[in-house]
């Protein structure tokens, strides 16, 4: 890499109110555009456009922490320790997320390996968003995660209590079957109208269960733009879905706003047949190689 250009780069970062050696600063930069560009050998203008579209502030940062400096980390807690329970607040505003936005701090800070080397998280920090989006995205995934835990764990009810029996069977409604037709059709079309890396997205989350990190892996992006897009296509496809019913193109439906509220109301009741990777037209999970590694 150009010494010249990671030295103005180093400079631009203001990396030297932390002490930060050039050499790690320079292998931070290295470790980035080889993610970036997944092996393949970029012009020198391209990567010097890349290496400059970077969050070189943040990125200076968590290489001090990552590196142990005293006064890098505690500017890193005051800064972003608030935005941090900020967000656990967003996930849980029982407080239950607060504890992973704490523990999230011992794997920042890292452990000492027994070579000698500091394992910390910052090292999967690459700059191409800013610190405290990745840092959002790494606690939403956390927070997530633990709850498919939990789901997976969860005991079952003892056979004898009132929840093994279940809840009353409400009487059946005869609108249901209706509405679950027409919502799938809607969901369907709106499906079908999104791009085709848009459904590649949505499959290998939902349909395959993927995390972010493991979606991002796949698509070639950052774990905190997997989470954009994926938050912007759902509001596309709700949009969409209420635009099918609304209008009736297709379906004969030309819904009213309260059919199509109880068309929603169906499928979080029930969502039946509404197969999200039947509908993308994805293999079944068990079907697909192991993608994790």
């Amino acid at each position: 890499m150009n010494r010249h250009l990671v030295d103005r780069l180093y400079r631009q970062a203001k990396a030297e109110r932390w002490g930060l050696p050039v050499a790690l600063f320079a292998a931070a930069l290295k470790a980035s555009a080889d993610r970036a560009f997944a092996g393949k050998t970029p012009g020198a203008r391209a990567l010097e456009r890349y290496l400059a579209s970077l969050h070189l502030d943040d990125l200076a940062l968590a290489c001090a922490c990552a590196a142990g400096n005293d006064e890098a980390w505690e500017h890193f807690v005051l800064t972003h320790r608030p935005l941090l329970y900020r967000s656990a607040d967003a996930l849980d505003p029982g407080g239950g997320a607060r504890e992973l936005a704490d523990s999230l701090y011992a794997d920042l800070y890292g452990l000492q390996a027994p070579e000698g080397e500091r394992r910390s998280l910052f090292r999967y920090f690459h700059g191409r968003s800013g610190l405290g989006t990745w840092l959002r995205a790494v606690l939403a995934q956390r927070h997530v995660d633990r709850i498919r835990t939990a789901r997976r764990f969860a005991p079952l009810p003892d056979e004898d209590s009132s929840a093994a029996a279940g809840p009353p069977v409400a009487a059946p409604d005869p609108d249901r079957s209706h509405f679950l037709g027409l919502m799938r059709e809607a969901l369907g079309r709106a499906v079908s109208r999104l791009s085709a890396r848009d459904r590649l997205r949505l499959g290998c989350y939902y349909a395959q269960e993927l995390t972010l990190a493991q979606t991002g892996r796949l698509l070639q992006e950052h774990e905190a733009t997997v989470s954009r897009q994926l938050a912007r296509t759902r509001r596309a496809i709700r949009e969409g879905v209420e635009d099918e019913l609304r209008t009736g193109t297709g379906l004969n439906a030309g819904l009213n706003e309260a059919e199509i509220s109880r068309c929603f109301e169906c499928a979080l009741e029930d969502a039946g047949p509404l197969d999200l990777g039947e509908i993308l037209g994805g293999e079944r999970k068990d079907s697909v190689p192991d993608r994790s590694i």
